[in-house]
């Protein structure tokens, strides 16, 4: 289904995938990447950074986009939040090819301003405060006063640009794995 998709940007069929931190993006990301045969994924973790949640558009285009829209591979620089810095050498940068699919996962992958390129977007359906829970518990105590300003921040993003409503699919996650319906924008 995805790949019978109109590519979005140049060659390339970008898919989201948003939802609330903790609602199991990656875990689904994944398992949708090698469903597509290995499809690669852009985690936007690697995009953000602790003094920006959100503030990672300008990087998305200049690094990923623009080049992935040229048919070009793509090279990003991956925040290390252990060390909390960028690299400072560009061949430590990340590549990523222009496959037919190229996913990009993470809270805010639904953006308004990322919508235009996207092929589809899916909405991972959970409550933010079990998603939270999830992420707490993932995470441990030692985060705790990074979980409290991220569900703030996420909060703020999501009231400015809310990305539900454009979703094509929502996905939930049951025992027996992940369930795919059609979202409230209607699938593609």
């Amino acid at each position: 289904m995805l790949r019978d998709l109109p590519p979005s940007c140049g060659p390339v069929r970008l898919v989201g995938v948003d939802g609330h931190a903790g609602s199991g993006k990656t875990t689904f990301a994944g398992r949708l990447s090698a469903a597509l045969g290995g499809a690669p994924v852009l985690h936007l973790d690697d995009l953000a950074s602790h003094d920006a949640f959100f503030d990672w558009t300008g990087r998305l285009t200049e690094q990923v986009l623009t080049p992935l829209s040229q048919g070009r591979t793509a090279h990003y620089a991956a925040y290390d939040w252990t060390r909390a810095a960028f690299p400072a050498d560009a061949d430590a940068w990340t590549p990523l090819p222009p496959e037919p699919v190229v996913l990009v996962e993470g809270v805010g992958a639904g953006r308004r301003s990322l919508r235009p390129r996207l092929a589809c977007l899916m909405w991972m359906d959970m409550a933010p405060q079990d998603a939270w829970r999830r992420g707490r518990m993932r995470d441990g105590e030692a985060l705790a006063d990074f979980w409290d300003a991220w569900m703030r921040s996420e909060k703020a993003h999501f009231a400015e640009d809310p990305s539900y409503s454009s979703a094509n699919y929502v996905v939930r996650q049951g025992e027996l794995g992940f369930e795919v319906r059609e979202g409230p924008a209607g699938g593609r």
